[in-house]
C-alpha cells in the first residue's frame, strides 16, 4: 500500500511518527454508459444552466448556496484566505471510554503504522490503548481540513485504527421521522416471544460468511460474455483531454504529437490513424479510407 499521509501522534510529551493509509477499499461496481448498438461511450460536457453553453474548466468556479437558495461565488483568493489548517500532528486531546463514541459518528477508516524511528513509541500507544480499554480522541487536518478522530485497536490487530468522526451536526436528528410517534408499547407476552426468537438466532459474526452476491453474479455474467465473445471495442476516438477522465497515456501522448503537428502545419492526424489502425488490426482489416491515407504520409515523408 502507498501512503497518503505522514505525520506525528502527539500524546503528553511523545512523539510517535506515522504514515497513514486507507484502511478499507470501496468495491461497489461502476457501469459505464454508452449506445447500445456499438458500445461507444456517453460523454457529459459542462454546460451553463442559463444558456446551455458549454463551460471551459479554467472559467469555473466554486460557489455556495444558502439555505434560501441565493448563490454565493468563491474565487481563488476567498479560498485562499480561509483558515488552512495543513498541521502533519495527530494531537491527542483525551483518552474515553471506547463505549462513549456512538458508531454512528465513525466516518472513515486508515491505518497507522510507525516510521522506522518511531516503533517502540508506537508499540508503548497501542499497549496503553489496549491495556485500558480506552480510545484516544484526537484532532488530525486530512487533506487540509480539520476534524475529529479516534485512534483504536482492533481486537487480534498489530495496527493502531485511526477513525475520523462526523461533525455532531451532521447528525441528523431521529425526531425528523414521521411515524416514530405510532409506535405502540408491545406487550410482556410479546416481548418474551421475540426474546426466544433472538436466543434461537444467536451466534457470533463472521463477516467472512457474508458475500456480496450481486458483485459475484455481475463477474459470473461479464465472464460468460467475455468468453462468448460478446465484447466491443468502443469506436471512440474523439479527443478527450478536456473530459476529465482518466485517457489512455500512450494516446494523450499521441495526441499531442499530432497537434503539435498541426500546428507547424504538417498533417497531424497520420500518426494517430496509423496508431488506431494498428491497435485493430487483430480483430479486422484497416478500412481502404485509413490504408489509403497511411500510404499517402510514407510517400510525403
Amino acid at each position: 500500500m502507498r501512503a497518503i499521509w505522514k505525520g506525528a501522534v502527539s500524546f503528553g510529551l511523545v512523539n510517535v511518527p506515522v504514515r497513514l493509509y486507507s484502511a478499507t477499499e470501496n468495491h461497489d461496481l461502476k457501469f459505464h454508459q454508452v449506445r447500445e448498438s456499438d458500445g461507444s461511450r456517453i460523454r457529459y460536457k459542462r454546460v451553463a444552466q442559463a444558456d446551455g453553453e458549454e463551460v471551459a474548466y479554467k472559467d469555473i468556479a466554486k460557489a455556495y448556496e444558502t439555505d434560501d437558495g441565493k448563490t454565493v461565488v468563491l474565487t481563488e483568493d476567498d479560498l485562499a484566505a480561509l483558515p488552512n489548517r495543513s498541521s502533519k500532528e495527530i494531537t491527542v486531546e483525551s483518552f474515553v471510554p471506547r463505549e462513549q463514541i456512538d458508531p454512528i459518528l465513525f466516518d472513515k477508516a486508515y491505518f497507522l503504522e510507525p516510521d522506522a524511528m518511531g516503533a517502540k513509541a508506537y508499540g508503548l500507544l497501542r499497549e496503553a490503548l489496549r491495556e485500558s480499554d480506552r480510545v484516544a480522541v484526537v484532532t488530525v487536518s486530512v487533506r487540509s481540513r480539520m476534524t475529529m478522530a479516534v485512534l483504536r485497536v482492533r481486537d487480534d490487530d498489530d495496527a493502531i485504527v485511526m477513525q475520523t468522526l462526523l461533525w455532531p451536526d451532521e447528525i441528523r436528528a431521529s425526531d425528523q421521522l414521521d411515524h416514530l410517534d405510532e409506535v405502540s408499547e408491545p406487550k410482556k407476552a410479546e416481548v418474551s416471544m421475540a426474546r426466544m426468537l433472538v436466543d434461537s438466532m444467536s451466534g457470533d459474526f463472521e463477516p467472512e460468511g457474508h458475500v456480496d452476491d450481486f458483485k459475484e453474479a455481475v463477474d459470473a455474467l461479464v465472464e460468460k460474455k467475455i468468453s462468448g465473445g460478446e465484447v466491443t471495442e468502443s469506436p471512440d476516438e474523439e479527443d478527450e483531454a478536456d473530459s476529465g477522465e482518466v485517457v489512455d497515456l500512450l494516446a494523450a501522448l499521441q495526441r499531442s504529437v499530432d497537434r503539435a503537428k498541426k500546428g507547424r502545419g504538417e498533417d497531424g492526424d497520420s500518426s494517430e490513424a496509423k496508431a488506431s489502425s494498428t491497435k485493430k488490426s487483430s480483430a479486422k482489416k484497416p478500412a481502404a479510407k485509413k490504408t489509403s491515407k497511411r500510404s499517402t504520409t510514407k510517400k510525403a515523408g
